[in-house]
This record gives structure tokens, C-alpha cells and sequence, in this order.
């Protein structure tokens, strides 16, 4: 699927760039002829389009890999990269173009007066800009690529600077000598523009900015409709190219078995990609109680473990009646304390009782409750 997306891209992008060639050459010649600075800065724009395609092709190659071992969450980030790429490049482009606009503003009693051909290309230009604009989103949404989306705008930017660069030929035809160089200019600033949005939006992503706090809400209110769930108090989210990636903490019923807990992880999972299907790998983490606090104590503070458990139970009990297996017990960890469920196979001898089992496990700070379930 990966692959017929990658193929989506191309086409398009290849279309574009064929369009960005021939737009690219004629508003340059023409513009050399009928004497438009401002055309020919457009026509610099679309040609500059030419590297900003051959990167979207490149990057939407490796972007749509299938995960790897080197990168087991997918490539990504590759298209992140390109975009970032592709926003500097415009923001440079942006500044020749606005540069060389100054310098003939300043000198404008020495401009010539642009031809009519200069307006016949602007408006092919316009024309042919909206068309591939809208062919491009079309395909961005059907694959969910964002750098397919900056590129549609890209395009949508040229179209509006040609809008600019046929009122200022316009202009400079009707006597206003100057518009065209600030029609140029124009250009140049909105080509910036569009180049500072591709940059930040790909440096939040870079930096695993969470996603918007309304999405956030709303999956947490999906997340939170699972009637098992007592709360969710954690929830992460992040953003590789398309897809989204969530860690989340889900509380459930402390006295649950693992798996029950981790099933009701699989449906939270589930309910969250029904709704939002850009989401495409959930972490999550069942917890007995609320551990927002990230706060560790100290290795030597810690809780023991079955083993050790085991072992200090045992010891305690050596001169009881009383035996069991590891897999007789059910440990639950909860307000820094150990509850202990004691399945035994057979009744306690008539000289024991739980009270007793307790008495000689006064001196352990992490007992909870003990509770001994004996066969009739």
C-alpha cells in the first residue's frame, strides 16, 4: 500500500513539474522581451518548483518505506526532512527575488515599460497553477502526505504571485512604472511566507510537538468511554510525516489479571484508530492506580519482586505447617504496599489460621492485606 501511495506522489509531482518547466521558461523569455522584472522573478519561482518536485520525489521514495530494523516506527520523518528543506529553499529563492526587486525600485526612472505577452503568460500562468493545485491536493488527501499538501500550497502560492505579477504588468502598462517591481517584491514576500510555514510546521514535528489540545480532548473522550477504564492520566502524542503516534496510561480495576487489563488496552487501541484512523501505533500502559508522578525512589527503597517475596514468606513461616508454590499467590501493588491473595490446594491444619500467617509477618513494611483462599 506504502508503494501505490509512493507511485500517487510521483504522478503527480511529475505533472507538476512538467507544467513548472514550460510555465518556468516562457514567463523568463517573455519577460526578458517585454521588459517585466516581476515576470521573470515568477518565472525563476517556477523553475526554482523543479528542485522543490525532484525533492518530493526523492523523499516520498524513501517516506512511504515499509519499517525496518534501523527505523522500526517507518521513514517518516524523511518527508519532515524534506519539507524543511523544501521551506528553506523557498525562503532563499525568496530572498534574491525581493533583493533585485529593492535595487530596481530604487532606480525605477530607468524601467522600461513591459509588452502585452507579458499578461498572456501571466494568466496562463494563473490558469495552469490552480489546476495543478487542486490535482495535487486531491491526491495529498487520498494518501495522507503532508509534504504532498505543502507542495498543492506551493503551487497555490504561485498562482496567487502570478495574480500579483498581472496587476503589476497591468499597472506598469497603464503609466504606474514602479508596480511592476513591486509586484516583484510581492512575490518575493509571499514566497518567504510560504517558506517560514513549511519550516516551522516540519521543526514542531522534528521536536515531537504534541498534536492540537482539541484532538488531544477528543481522544481522550473516546479513549475514556471504554466502561472499564476508571481514567486516563497520561496521555503523549506525536506526529512522523502523516502518521501519528500516542503513549497513553490507562487505569483499570487494581484487581484484574494482566491479561484482562491488557485487553481492555486493545479496545482503548481500537476505539481511538476507529475515530482517527491517521493515528498509527498506540503505546500503552495499564496501571493498578495513578503513577503521574514520575518520581523514583530510590533502587534500595523499592518494592521486592515474587522472588524475593517468596523467599522472606518462606522464611518466615519455616516453623508453620504450611506450604505453597510460587504459583499460588496473586501480588497486588498498590499504595506502596503488597496485598497477597494465598490460594492454597488444601485446608489450613486446625492449629493455623490467618490470623497467625499475619502475626508472623508483623515486621514487613510492604504487606498490605493477606487473604488465604482454602478448597473445602
Amino acid at each position: 500500500m506504502l508503494q501505490e501511495q509512493a507511485k500517487a506522489a510521483h504522478k503527480v509531482t511529475l505533472i507538476g513539474a512538467a507544467l513548472d518547466a514550460v510555465l518556468g521558461v516562457a514567463k523568463i523569455i517573455v519577460g526578458w522581451i517585454s521588459n517585466s522584472h516581476a515576470l521573470i522573478a515568477d518565472g525563476i519561482h517556477s523553475l526554482s518548483d523543479l528542485l522543490t518536485d525532484a525533492l518530493v520525489i526523492v523523499v516520498t521514495h524513501y517516506g512511504r518505506q515499509e519499517p525496518d530494523k534501523d527505523h522500526p516506527y517507518g521513514h517518516a520523518r524523511f518527508e519532515t526532512m524534506g519539507t524543511l528543506v523544501l521551506g528553506s529553499l523557498l525562503i532563499a529563492v525568496a530572498g534574491a527575488i525581493s533583493y533585485d526587486s529593492l535595487i530596481r525600485l530604487w532606480q525605477a526612472e530607468n524601467l522600461a515599460i513591459p509588452g502585452w505577452p507579458a499578461l498572456v503568460v501571466a494568466a496562463a500562468s494563473i490558469l495552469g497553477k490552480e489546476w495543478i493545485f487542486h490535482y495535487t491536493m486531491r491526491v495529498a488527501r487520498k494518501i495522507k502526505s503532508d509534504l504532498l499538501v505543502a507542495n498543492a500550497w506551493h503551487s497555490r502560492s504561485d498562482a496567487l504571485s502570478s495574480i500579483v505579477v498581472f496587476i503589476g504588468i497591468g499597472g506598469t502598462m497603464m503609466g504606474y512604472q514602479w508596480l511592476d517591481q513591486v509586484a516583484a517584491l510581492i512575490v518575493g514576500l509571499m514566497v518567504a511566507h510560504i517558506g517560514w510555514k513549511l519550516m516551522s510546521d516540519s521543526i514542531k514535528e522534528l521536536v515531537d510537538t504534541a498534536l492540537p489540545e482539541e484532538e488531544t480532548r477528543e481522544m481522550l473522550r473516546h479513549a475514556e468511554s471504554i466502561n472499564c477504564v476508571k481514567a486516563i492520566h497520561s496521555l503523549r502524542t506525536r506526529k512522523m510525516g502523516s502518521q501519528v503516534f500516542l503513549d497513553i496510561h490507562i487505569e483499570v480495576n487494581p484487581r484484574i489479571s494482566v491479561s484482562e487489563g491488557h485487553q481492555i488496552g486493545v479496545k482503548v487501541t481500537q476505539m481511538i484508530r476507529e475515530h482517527h484512523p491517521e493515528v498509527a501505533d498506540v503505546t500503552f500502559h495499564i496501571d493498578a492506580e495513578d503513577d503521574s508522578d514520575n518520581s523514583l525512589p530510590p533502587l534500595d527503597e523499592l518494592l521486592p519482586l515474587r522472588e524475593e517475596i517468596i523467599e522472606q514468606l518462606q522464611y518466615a513461616w519455616r516453623s508453620l505447617p504450611i506450604e505453597f508454590k510460587a504459583d499460588q499467590l496473586v501480588l497486588h501493588y498498590l499504595n506502596n504496599r503488597i496485598d497477597i491473595d494465598l490460594y492454597l490446594a488444601d485446608c489450613l491444619p486446625v492449629t493455623l489460621s490467618e490470623t497467625i500467617l499475619k502475626q508472623h509477618l508483623e515486621d514487613k513494611a510492604w504487606l498490605g492485606q493477606l487473604r488465604v483462599w482454602q478448597r473445602n
